[in-house]
């Protein structure tokens, strides 16, 4: 377990593998544990982004891809994750979610929450002020995506 304190700067990162200097938000948590597996989040969702950027939700008013914070953005993953074919149905049961499962959730207002699910309910995740596991935080928001990868 990593304690990244919470951070969601935007930073100019290389590409492709690019990271934060240290620390990260939400979605940086998800970007690293996927890395560590030969997946780059960064490098694929940018790639896809530019291949049909329409696709992809327009809440920031861009008009183009941004490589250094395109893949930091949970609706983009979310986008992502459903055009390869990873979403799984959204569930209150818990023996669907499995270790490894990777869960969103919808928090006040507009704002989105990403992590990663482990045994009993219980998630790795940045919800501030580090990275870290919570015991039993599935079900403690509104889970708008469930993926298996």
């Amino acid at each position: 377990e990593k304690h990244w304190i919470y951070d969601a700067t935007y930073y100019n990162l290389t590409y492709p593998n690019g990271d934060v200097p240290s620390g990260g938000a939400c979605t940086d948590v998800i970007i690293r544990v996927l890395r560590a597996q030969n997946i780059d989040l960064q490098k694929l969702i940018h790639e896809d982004m530019r291949a049909d950027f329409e696709a992809y939700p327009n809440m920031w008013g861009l008009t183009q891809t941004d490589s250094n914070i395109d893949h930091r953005r949970v609706p983009n993953i979310m986008k992502y994750f459903e055009r390869k074919g990873y979403s799984i149905a959204v569930s209150n049961n818990l023996s669907d979610y499995k270790p490894g499962d990777i869960v969103t959730w919808k928090l006040g207002g507009k704002a989105t929450h990403i992590g990663i699910c482990l045994e009993n309910g219980d998630v790795y995740h940045n919800m501030g002020p580090y990275a870290k596991i919570d015991k039993e935080f599935l079900f403690q928001n509104t889970v708008i995506g469930h993926y298996r990868l």
